[in-house]
């Protein structure tokens, strides 16, 4: 995922531009904020932390080098602040599961985070809500790493190699552990969406 003008737009970065900030933000606010709630499974966490990507971005954009793409970058920073804002959300209220609180919060979510396809009748739109729902709750169920990579990969469509960069596995791994995410998504939506 490259953004046009893309070298252009890091050196207005690195040179503290305001508007060249805002359209980093505009391009990546929703795929960030998508991505941490998936990983985070609380809305108001999602956005405190998707702010604090941002920050981070502003501080440390002078140590981006350009070895990889700057959505991969931006990607990576938005992990570890996951990574690391898990640890301590562990710590602080304990083992409460995440399916449970993104099960609480499914129908709070941003309008980026519903599918883009044109829903026209109330039922389908009930429907479609009530899937995104049960969709959201097996994703929290996946291990951290494997809801990880298929986020990124099935939902933000990152690249497979932009993947290896931002996680720092090898390729092999990265597809091998989303072969393994998909399988066990399956296993957990096979038994909801059987019809009696």
């Amino acid at each position: 995922m490259v953004i046009p003008g893309e070298k252009r737009l890091v050196q207005k970065l690195k040179r503290r531009d305001a508007l060249a900030f805002e359209r980093l933000v505009s391009h990546f606010q929703a795929p960030v904020f998508n991505l941490i709630y998936r990983m985070i499974g609380r809305r108001e966490e999602a956005e405190d932390l998707a702010q604090e990507v941002f920050v981070t971005i502003f501080k440390k954009i002078d140590t981006f080098r350009g070895d990889s793409s700057l959505a991969t970058w931006v990607y990576r920073i938005a992990t570890n602040h996951c990574k690391n804002r898990k640890k301590y959300l562990g710590r602080r209220r304990g083992d409460q599961p995440l399916a449970k609180e993104m099960e609480e919060t499914a129908f709070k979510g941003p309008e980026t985070m519903r599918t883009a396809a044109v829903i026209e009748r109330p039922d389908e739109l009930v429907e479609g809500y009530q899937a995104e729902r049960l969709i959201q709750r097996c994703i929290a169920e996946l291990e951290e790493e494997q809801r990880l990579i298929l986020v990124l990969r099935d939902i933000q469509n990152v690249s497979y190699e932009d993947i290896s960069t931002i996680t720092g596995l090898p390729l092999g791994t990265v597809k091998s552990r989303l072969h393994r995410a998909r399988m066990c998504l399956k296993d957990k939506l096979a038994p909801l969406l059987r019809t009696p």
